[in-house]
């Protein structure tokens, strides 16, 4: 992995940063979600209609106390793995809905995983995603923040935005 662009111009990159929805209520909801300890239905609707609002419909299949239980595990568990995939036992969370769910609400650092970003730091979007391919591009990105001593909110909209302005359709 390798970001397409200059590491020094990460903030100046983010600072374009202009996604079609608005983020800054799912963001004020992180204090909230640590003291609870998990998320609530509703909560999550709010975060998968922001994230892909074509899957957000799916979520109301959970019932608020499966979508409690998973997760408070998620956000309990040690394992890096058992954070990200009990989370896609959910229905209507596949692992870029996972991602940000983990990005926003976990006392970690996490990356979103979106094909802007995955474009950005010179990979391939996979058929299907795993394990294999989401802990290295977690590290990788945890690395570029800490090096540059950005936030992982911050490293996350430059990539999405470098993509934005420069993958060709």
């Amino acid at each position: 992995m390798k970001l397409r662009f200059d590491e020094t111009q990460i903030e100046k990159i983010a600072n374009r940063y202009e996604y079609p929805q608005e983020e800054n209520d799912l963001i004020e909801l992180k204090e909230i979600i640590l003291k609870q300890g998990h998320i609530t239905k509703e909560q999550l609707m709010r975060v998968a209609k922001w994230k892909s609002p074509r899957s957000a419909g799916h979520v109301k299949k959970n019932s608020n106390a499966y979508v409690e239980e998973v997760t408070a595990f998620a956000f309990s568990a040690v394992d890096e793995r058992s954070r990200i995939e009990t989370l896609t036992i959910l229905d209507g969370v596949s692992w870029p809905t996972a991602s940000v769910l983990l990005h926003l609400f976990h006392k970690e650092r996490y990356p979103m995983l979106d094909f802007r970003a995955v474009w950005s730091v010179g990979l391939e979007v996979p058929n299907q995603y795993k394990y294999s391919f989401w802990f290295p591009y977690v590290t990788f990105c945890r690395n570029i923040a800490d090096k540059n001593k950005v936030s992982m909110r911050i490293l996350d909209r430059a990539l999405w935005q470098y993509s934005k302005e420069s993958q060709k359709p």
